[in-house]
């Protein structure tokens, strides 16, 4: 029949060794090749309610309409850390508190994989004025029934979702 078990000697100790290593790299490589190949991009954007239910809104210098304040997620930083930081640069306001996940959001129109996680945020406090510039030309609080023109798309798609309970999509 077969080779009894006990008669098998035992595997070289840098076998397995060399095994797990070799298995490491590929995996590796494997994911190097679905970054180059499948290259995935997110950002964050933060809706910041206050005590009255007003949401702050940004108007950039280089893209038309008013937004939430947020952008990409930088290599190596969480979508929490990307978010207070983007929420940092863009306005005067501060976390103070934990935000919630409202979704994550497939964004056709930038590309087929670039995907925005949207944050709210009710716990805050303000910090230094931010001075207009290129990249934001002003930000301020409005009430959902008096929001200025032009705010974008996405934008009204969250605020109704948020306030009005509306179906939450899968699409930014």
């Amino acid at each position: 029949m077969g080779q009894d078990q006990t008669d098998r000697a035992p595997p070289h100790p840098h076998s397995t060794a060399h095994s797990r290593l070799r298995q490491r790299w590929r995996a590796r490589l494997w994911h190097f090749a679905f970054l180059v190949t499948r290259p995935l991009t997110m950002g964050v954007r933060v809706v910041v309610i206050n005590e009255r239910e007003e949401i702050y809104l940004v108007r950039h210098g280089y893209v038309p309409g008013w937004h939430f304040p947020g952008g990409g997620v930088d290599p190596g930083e969480s979508c929490l850390e990307a978010m207070a930081r983007e929420l940092a640069e863009e306005s005067p306001l501060r976390i103070a508190g934990p935000a919630s996940l409202h979704g994550i959001f497939f964004n056709r129109t930038a590309s087929r994989r670039d995907h925005i996680a949207v944050y709210i945020v009710r716990d805050f406090t303000f910090g230094p004025a931010r001075p207009a510039d290129f990249e934001i030309l002003e930000g301020r609080f409005f009430s959902r029934f008096a929001l200025p023109e032009g705010v974008s798309g996405a934008s009204l798609r969250r605020i109704a979702e948020i306030f009005d309970h509306r179906e939450v999509s899968q699409d930014w």
